[in-house]
């Protein structure tokens, strides 16, 4: 484990989030995520590496990144695939909680479509409740783990940057080839000092103009129907011949 990565670039880096805190005006709600910052080579995966500094106490806005990852997680318990050093991975711890908590992984979908827009000319709409999508290609995920009794989470996001994972093939997209990551996660980190200090009502209103799903046939493991938008509490609603279903988790798909 190592702050960046070794000498010069432990100095840079240390440098950066010291000029991240100073470029932050009073606009942004959280000026400290991001700092401080654990950076590893290869680690399995920076959600379990960050559960495990929010356990040991480690303070608001700890930020763990990887180059690389061999065991990453996403929703559902499904693998996330990312290229190695060509992706912004990353977890920050999250403390002192309130009642917004369940719509964080809004927030934070809102926050990274936001930063993708400013890294390169592209649109970003979120599929519920968090994918990122670029021309209807994933370019982004979002984990949200923790105890939020014990006060703290863990948010976690990947960003495919200049290259998506092979593996997905055409179901995968990513930024653009002139963006760094570095100033990607600079871009995601400033966007979720942004957005997870925003009012509820805020984060359904933004949230909602990129819905990529309403208007659309969708099916889930229980049923099919038409997708409706969300409600006040970020379910996902969805028309059926027996009314409207409100889905509060699960995955659903687009029908083809």
């Amino acid at each position: 484990m190592v702050l960046a990565r070794a000498g010069d670039q432990s100095r840079r880096c240390v440098d950066r989030a010291r000029d991240r805190r100073r470029r932050r005006g009073p606009d942004l709600a959280d000026p400290v995520i991001g700092t401080p910052r654990v950076h590893h080579r290869a680690v399995d995966s920076t959600n379990e590496r960050a559960r495990e500094l929010a356990v040991r106490g480690a303070p608001h806005g700890t930020l763990v990144t990887a180059a690389e990852q061999t065991a990453g997680r996403g929703r559902q318990g499904r693998s996330w695939l990312a290229p190695a050093g060509d992706a912004v991975l990353m977890s920050v711890v999250l403390r002192d909680l309130d009642e917004r908590f369940p719509l964080l992984p809004l927030a934070a979908a809102v926050a990274v479509a936001e930063a993708c827009e400013s890294l390169a000319p592209v649109r970003c709409e979120i599929k519920w409740p968090n994918d990122v999508w670029i021309e209807r290609r994933k370019v982004a995920g979002i984990l949200v783990e923790g105890r939020p009794a014990a006060g703290w989470a863990v948010l976690g996001v990947g960003v495919n940057v200049s290259s998506a994972p092979a593996q997905l093939g055409d179901a995968a997209a990513s930024i653009g080839t002139d963006v760094s990551v570095e100033s990607a996660l600079d871009a995601v980190l400033d966007a979720l000092a942004l957005w997870l200090g925003k009012e509820t009502a805020q984060v359904l209103d933004a949230w909602r103009a990129r819905d990529a799903l309403r208007g659309e046939p969708v099916r889930w493991a229980d049923g099919a129907g038409v997708a409706a938008g969300i409600d006040d509490s970020g379910s996902l609603l969805v028309e059926t011949d027996a009314g409207v279903v409100a889905l509060g988790a699960g995955e659903v798909h687009l029908q083809r």
